[in-house]
């Protein structure tokens, strides 16, 4: 890899690195604020499972996004980039858990507006759905996870000294799926725009092994979301641990698993796979909002309570976000192509 490839997708790490800030919140956010985890735990386990599932399970997402709009130069790519991370940047500034999915996704809408290309609407129109759907579906999975889990404990009820450790250790195992998904939907987020112009060759270890180009992007931007989270997200952890719902550890445990569950939903290749040659609906594979998903569990959890706990107005300020996040990073990138390519003289399409 030569400096200007470095340079170049240096914004790409910059927005995993945002990403990971953000989303920690996602995977052990309810862990942490229910003080069951630690911190320094919660991060190094999500660190090493987001990793695993972007170069493991990362491709069919990225082929989408990849897909919206063909970024076809090293330049553009650049600040398409860094325009979806500077947008998250200031939404984590304001301690709001915010999509990078509607980051990356506006600001390749902004790419595709200056260059005048193609946006392919049915990729678009599926992502958009989906951005409606996902916290539907997490609200639903969480509200009947929520009382599968009641029915259950009310006919076989722990011993109040197990209860803690079998808690804790729920936790842990959810929050490791959920960073897992996290890695295989939203690493198309961060390198997704790199695909189609980095020149990465496959790269050999011993004699049966190959990282392929996209992989390596796929470690890299893995390796940027792991530091983020470890390094930033302690400011959007109290917003969804504790400020929007105060909840007991298991009703934490529900919310992670109805998060993961529904990520891996839409980012399973095999799944999508074996649903399709049944000739059976399959969700698409596309990259979901993070943090609408696990705000989805949060308000599926708080209606078994009919809605006792939950703070609307910190509904409404997330949700807000998620409106002016795609418009916020399409006129920065908007603006950003046009100082690239007019001052820096860089050919951005």
């Amino acid at each position: 890899m030569n400096i200007s490839t470095l340079f170049f997708l240096s914004s790409g790490l910059f927005l995993g690195w945002t990403l990971g800030a953000n989303n920690m919140s996602s995977v052990f956010g309810t862990a942490i604020g229910t003080k069951m985890v630690s911190f320094k735990k919660a991060a190094f386990i999500a660190g090493a499972f987001v990793i695993l599932g972007a170069v493991i399970s990362g491709q069919g997402v990225s082929e989408t996004l990849e897909g919206l709009g063909r970024i076809n130069t090293l330049p553009g790519a650049f600040m398409t980039a860094l325009a979806a991370a500077l947008t998250i940047f200031l939404m984590t500034q304001a301690r709001i858990p915010v999509s990078a999915t509607q980051a990356i996704v506006g600001s390749i809408i902004g790419w595709c507006f200056y260059s005048q290309s193609h946006i392919d609407i049915v990729i678009i129109s599926q992502i958009v759905i989906s951005w409606f759907t996902s916290p539907l579906l997490a609200a639903l999975v969480a509200f009947l996870l929520m009382i599968g889990v009641k029915t259950y404990l009310k006919a076989n009820p722990i011993p109040l000294l197990y209860q803690d450790a079998y808690t804790r250790l729920g936790l842990i195992l959810a929050g490791a799926f959920s960073a897992y998904s996290l890695g295989a939907n939203n690493i198309a987020n961060v390198m997704g725009p790199f695909m189609s112009v980095v020149p990465f060759k496959p790269l050999a270890i011993g004699s049966s092994f190959t990282i392929s180009p996209d992989q390596q992007l796929f470690l890299l931007g893995a390796i940027a979301i792991a530091v983020g989270m470890y390094t930033y997200s302690h400011d959007v952890i109290q917003t969804v641990g504790r400020n929007m719902f105060k909840m007991s550890p298991i009703e934490a445990w529900v919310i992670v698993m109805a998060h993961a569950g529904v990520l891996f939903l839409f980012s399973s290749t095999s799944l999508h796979q074996f649903l399709t040659s049944h000739n059976l609906p399959a969700f698409p594979l596309v990259p979901l909002s993070s943090a609408g998903a696990i705000i989805g569990g949060v308000v599926g959890v708080s209606l078994n309570k009919k809605g006792q706990g939950l703070k609307i107005y910190e509904l409404y300020r997330v949700m807000s976000a998620w409106v002016w996040t795609p418009i916020l990073a399409s006129i920065i990138c908007f603006f950003a192509l046009f100082f690239m390519e007019n001052v820096f003289g860089q050919q951005v399409y």
